[in-house]
């Protein structure tokens, strides 16, 4: 049953018809796999995550039924918590169909849904423009073999795997994105913001190329200086032209055209869930973080590597700031046939579809991440931050890991087990074991390993045949409990509370 565009369907194609009318055939044509596939994501939300106004679940052999607040019924197909592929089309709300997830949310009238219910609409026409734009370079003959990492991190055409908002970009026009989202492969030009050196903080080495006299030259992405640096601009810290460079799949960080460092830079929009400005605390921290990585990578006998963070640097403020970080590649030995891939790629990597080779990876991730634990660092090892290194034969043999800015530290366990404790303080210092757990486990188990997998029945079978761990007391939890992971739509629906929400998944490995 084709149905209407809904609003921003509609807005898209507008735009699309204007600036490039090829893709309007295969943007309409994506539009009901786009609405699938995050339909599909929120009922994962609506099947798990304690939404206060679901009052019961009930399963039976034809799906699930969950009662709401007020006695209303909300229907759908038995859930699988691990699946990526689309497989929820339609629910019934008290039996009334619903294809999106934007009209769905709206005829649930819950608080703070409507926001949500305009960002749903936004991620499905978004996806369906991501989905258009790569099938209309895949007709043109425009995308060969990925070469480089780059090209690779260019192939997650859909986004986060399990976040209704896996596509939402509030405040980016379809030029926009076309322009600066990685999945439509284009080359962005970075500006240089010039602004005094007594009125910046930098720490670790800022190269010299991004120096002007008196001036630390920081790194802008075009879209931050339009609209959230325009008037500033103005002044005597205006733009100067910058460097050309590649998007990654966390768009605001690049990798320049050059070669060279990555760039993490400001973007003071909201992607997915989060708006992504730089802290200063980011800043402060960055040197010391990165340092004190580089040495706890050491214990790991080369199954880690860390990415070095080389300099960062901030006008004091969130809103202008930049990382420069180590290239993964380095880690790979190119010249002997090494690659290195984002996890999150993997669902284009023919041999990850084999169970035998996924549960080679999930021994590696497993070993290495919860030894990481073990010794006092949970790592947020989802498909974004970690990356395997492929021998020439394609095995996963290592591990990189990149952005520390989201990691949690225990100096009792670092004590525990000799390691220095860095000279930390803030968010990213935390002893709760609950914590330390479900920042590992969640990134980890429920999002990197069960994405790659793909379903709950893969899931099961990659974990039986990686299960023999080392025993400690996180390997017992891991194996024995529920999996805990992200409330990401209770987050979006809660503006209120801060930080993370927590729910948890069923385990694979218990029947």
């Amino acid at each position: 049953m084709n149905l209407p565009p809904s609003g921003a369907e509609k807005a898209v194609a507008t735009e699309l018809a204007d600036l490039r009318p090829g893709l309007g055939p295969s943007y309409a044509a994506a539009l009901d796999g786009a609405r699938a596939a995050v339909l599909t994501r929120l009922w994962r939300a609506l099947a798990y995550e304690p939404l206060p106004w679901i009052v019961g679940r009930e399963r039976a052999a034809d799906g699930l039924r969950l009662r709401l607040a007020g006695g209303r019924l909300l229907e759908g197909p038995l859930p699988d918590p691990y699946a990526t592929a689309a497989y929820v089309d339609e629910v019934l709300l008290d039996g009334r169909p619903h294809r999106r997830a934007g009209s769905l949310v709206r005829a649930l009238g819950v608080p703070h849904g409507e926001g949500f219910a305009a960002e749903l609409d936004g991620s499905t026409a978004s996806l369906a423009l991501s989905r258009a734009g790569r099938a209309g370079r895949a007709a043109a003959g425009e995308e060969g073999p990925a070469d480089s990492l780059w090209q690779w991190e260019q192939r997650v055409v859909d986004g986060h795997p399990y976040h209704p908002n896996c596509r939402s970009r509030p405040g980016f026009s379809v030029a926009e994105e076309l322009a600066y989202a990685p999945e439509h492969a284009p080359v962005v030009r970075l500006g240089l913001a010039a602004v005094g050196a007594e009125e910046c903080l930098v720490t670790g080495e800022w190269p010299a190329e991004l120096r002007e006299g008196g001036r630390i030259l920081i790194p802008v992405h075009p879209w931050q200086a339009e609209h959230v640096l325009k008037e500033r601009m103005r002044g005597h810290d205006r733009l100067r032209p910058g460097f050309a460079a590649h998007p990654l799949m966390a768009l605001r960080t690049l990798a320049p055209a050059d070669g060279g460092p990555h760039v993490k830079t400001a973007l003071s929009a909201r992607l997915t869930s989060s708006v992504r400005d730089i802290s200063v605390y980011s800043i402060e921290t960055a040197a010391a973080l990165s340092a004190f990585a580089q040495g706890l990578a050491e214990r790991l006998d080369g199954r880690l590597h860390i990415t070095r963070t080389l300099g960062a640097a901030t006008a004091h403020s969130p809103e202008l700031g930049a990382v420069l970080r180590e290239r993964p590649e380095v880690y790979a030995d190119s010249a002997a046939g090494e690659r290195v891939l984002p996890v999150a790629s993997l669902a284009s990597y023919p041999p990850a579809r084999s169970a035998a080779w996924r549960a080679e990876f999930a021994r590696l991730a497993l070993s290495v991440c919860l030894r990481v634990l073990e010794l006092g660092v949970a790592l947020e090892a989802h498909g974004q931050n970690l990356l395997v290194v492929l021998s020439p034969t394609g095995a996963p043999v290592r591990l990189v890991y990149r952005d520390l800015a989201d990691i949690r530290i225990s100096p009792v366990r670092l004590r525990e087990h000799g390691v220095p404790v860095p000279p930390l303080s803030g968010r990213l210092v935390d002893d709760d074991v609950t914590l330390l757990r479900r920042k590992l486990f969640g990134s980890l188990l429920a999002g990197a390993l069960g994405a790659t997998a793909g379903s709950a029945d893969a899931f099961a079978e990659d974990l039986a045949q990686a299960a023999d761990l080392p025993v400690t007391a996180d390997t017992e939890a891991l194996l024995t409990g529920p999996l805990p992971t992200k409330a990401l739509t209770l987050m979006r629906l809660s503006p209120g509370v801060p930080g993370d929400q927590w729910t948890e998944l069923p385990n694979p490995l218990i029947g």
